[in-house]
C-alpha cells in the first residue's frame, strides 16, 4: 500500500472542507424562522471564509440557547395563563390601531385591556428614584429584571431598597442577564442582595464560556426590563440599573433613556413575563402570582405587552412596528440607538415618507458598536432619497427605543430596531393609545431632536468612494448584526 503524497492529503481535507461548508450551508438554509437575506448573508459568509465561517455560524448562527431552556420556556408558555382570572373588558381601540394591537397580543397570548395610566419620567436618576420609593411602599412583593445592573450608585441604591422590603418581609425577586451583569455577579453587592433575603435568577449563566459556546449560543441574552410591584404597578422602557454616566461605557456617556411607571391591568401581563423568566432559568414555581383579578381603574389608556424572543412569536417586533408605521397619517418619530431594520421594516418606513407622512429618525451620532454605527449609515441615502429625516443626536449615547404614531400611538420597550433585537434577544414592549400619554413621549422625542444635527441629503451624496464602500460593504451583514 503506497503512502498518500502531501498533495494527495491537501485534496482529501479539501474535499472534506468543501463537505463541511456544504452541510453548514444546508443547515443555514433550511433553519426555520430565517429571512431569505439571512440565508444568504450566511451562505456567503461560508462559502468565502471556509472553516472560519463555519465556526462562525455554529457560534452566532443559530438561534436557540440550547434545547432545555427552550423546551422549558415553550412549555411555560402553554402552561401559564394568557389572561387573568375573571373578565376584563375589551379595549375600545381606534379601527387604525386593531390590526396593530392583534399583532402584539399574538405573541404571548394577551388581549388589549383598557384601564391603565402612565407618567414618563425625565431621566435616568428620576427612573431610579421612582423605582425607589415605589420599593419602599411595596407590601407584598417586588419583582424586577433588569439585562444590565451595576453596582455603581443608581444600582447600589436599587439593591439596598430591595435589602429593606425583604427585611420586612416583602417578597423581593431579582433576574439579572448571565452576561450584561456579569460584572455585578462578581461584585459584593449581589452577595449582600443574597444575604439581605433578595431571591437571585440569573438568566442564560454560563460559567466557561469557551466550553459552553460548543452547546448553546452565548450571545442570545435576556434585554428586558420588567419591574412589578405589587400587582399593580409595572414600568417599561430602556432603563438599565445604572447611572446615567454609564461606566462600563463612560466613554459614551451619557446614556439617555426613557421610562414608563404604568398602572392598569397591563401589569398582570408584565408579571406574565416575569414569572416565565423566572421559572425557565431556575426560579421555584410563582405561578401563584397571576392568580388574581387586576383592579380596573377609571379612564386610563387601552394597552399590550409583548415579550418576544426566539422562542416567541418570530419577527414580532418588526411586525408590530410595520403595521403601526402602515396606520401613520401625519407623523412618525423613532428614536433608536442601532438603526439596522429588516428589508420589510426599512421599506416601510420608507414608504410612509413617500406618501406624505413626516417621518423623522433620531439616532445617535456616537455609538458604542463601530460596525452598526456603519451599518446603519449604509441606509442613510435610500431613507433621504425617500424623504425621511435623519438626526444624530450629539450630547451622548440616546439609548430610548420609541416608536411614536400621530401624537396617539407608541412601541416603547427594550427592543432596539436591529436584528438582534428581532431574533434573537428576549425582549419586552408596550403598545399603547394615548394622546396625552404619547403626546409626553412625542415632546420628549422632540427635545431629543433638538439636541441633534441633521444629517443632510448632499452630505451623504458626497460621502468618499472609499467611505462608501467600506459603509455598504459592513451594511451588507446587516442580517448577521
Amino acid at each position: 500500500m503506497t503512502n498518500l503524497s502531501w498533495g494527495s492529503w491537501g485534496a482529501i481535507w479539501a474535499v472534506l472542507l468543501f463537505l463541511v461548508d456544504l452541510a453548514t450551508i444546508a443547515r443555514a438554509v433550511t433553519r426555520e424562522h430565517r429571512s431569505p437575506a439571512s440565508r444568504l448573508a450566511w451562505s456567503v459568509v461560508i462559502m468565502t471564509l471556509p472553516l472560519v465561517g463555519v465556526i462562525a455560524y455554529f457560534f452566532l448562527g443559530d438561534t436557540s440557547a440550547d434545547r432545555k431552556s427552550d423546551k422549558k420556556l415553550k412549555d411555560l408558555r402553554r402552561e401559564l395563563p394568557k389572561l387573568p382570572r375573571g373578565s376584563l373588558p375589551s379595549a375600545d381601540l381606534p379601527l387604525l390601531y386593531r390590526q396593530a394591537f392583534a399583532r402584539a397580543g399574538s405573541v404571548n397570548g394577551f388581549q388589549p385591556v383598557s384601564g391603565n395610566h402612565a407618567t414618563a419620567t425625565i431621566d435616568s436618576n428620576e427612573s431610579i428614584d421612582w423605582l425607589v420609593a415605589d420599593i419602599d411602599a411595596a407590601t407584598e412583593h417586588v419583582h424586577i429584571l433588569f439585562y444590565i445592573w451595576l453596582a455603581d450608585n443608581n444600582g447600589t441604591k436599587v439593591a439596598e431598597a430591595l435589602i429593606r422590603a425583604a427585611g420586612r418581609g416583602v417578597k423581593a425577586r431579582v433576574i439579572v442577564d448571565g452576561l450584561g451583569s456579569r460584572r455585578l455577579l462578581y461584585d459584593p453587592l449581589w452577595a449582600e442582595m443574597k444575604k439581605g433575603g433578595v431571591q437571585t435568577v440569573v438568566a442564560f449563566a454560563f460559567r466557561f464560556p469557551l466550553i459552553s459556546a460548543f452547546f448553546r449560543r452565548l450571545d442570545i441574552r435576556n434585554h428586558r426590563k420588567i419591574v412589578v410591584i405589587d400587582d399593580a404597578i409595572t414600568y417599561v422602557g430602556s432603563q438599565n440599573c445604572a447611572d446615567a454616566a454609564f461606566l462600563v461605557k463612560r466613554k459614551f456617556a451619557p446614556w439617555v433613556d426613557i421610562m414608563l411607571r404604568v398602572t392598569g391591568p397591563v401589569a398582570w401581563q408584565a408579571q406574565r413575563l416575569f414569572v416565565s423568566d423566572w421559572m425557565v432559568h431556575g426560579g421555584d414555581d410563582i405561578a401563584e402570582c397571576l392568580d388574581h383579578t387586576p383592579a380596573m381603574e377609571d379612564g386610563g389608556f387601552p394597552a399590550v405587552m409583548a415579550g418576544t424572543g426566539p422562542t416567541e412569536s418570530i419577527q414580532a417586533v418588526p411586525d408590530m412596528m410595520q403595521m403601526l408605521l402602515a396606520s401613520a397619517q401625519d407623523k412618525v418619530i423613532i428614536t433608536t440607538p442601532y438603526y439596522v431594520p429588516s428589508e420589510a421594516l426599512h421599506q416601510q418606513i420608507c414608504a410612509a415618507a413617500l406618501r406624505g407622512v413626516n417621518v423623522r429618525l433620531n439616532v445617535p451620532a456616537t455609538n458604542d458598536s463601530l460596525i452598526v454605527a456603519f451599518a446603519s449609515r449604509s441606509f442613510y441615502r435610500s431613507m433621504l432619497n425617500a424623504g425621511v429625516e435623519i438626526f444624530e443626536f450629539q450630547p451622548g449615547l440616546l439609548h430610548a427605543k420609541i416608536l411614536s404614531i400621530d401624537g396617539s400611538a407608541a412601541l416603547v420597550g427594550s427592543p432596539n430596531m436591529d436584528q438582534r433585537s428581532f431574533d434573537l434577544n428576549y425582549e419586552n414592549s408596550m403598545m399603547l393609545v394615548d394622546a396625552n400619554v404619547v403626546g409626553d413621549l412625542r415632546g420628549k422625542q422632540e427635545a431629543f431632536i433638538s439636541m441633534s444635527v441633521p444629517v443632510q441629503r448632499d452630505t451623504v451624496a458626497g460621502w468618499s468612494v472609499p467611505r462608501r464602500i467600506l459603509i455598504n460593504s459592513i451594511g451588507m451583514l446587516a442580517p448577521l448584526l
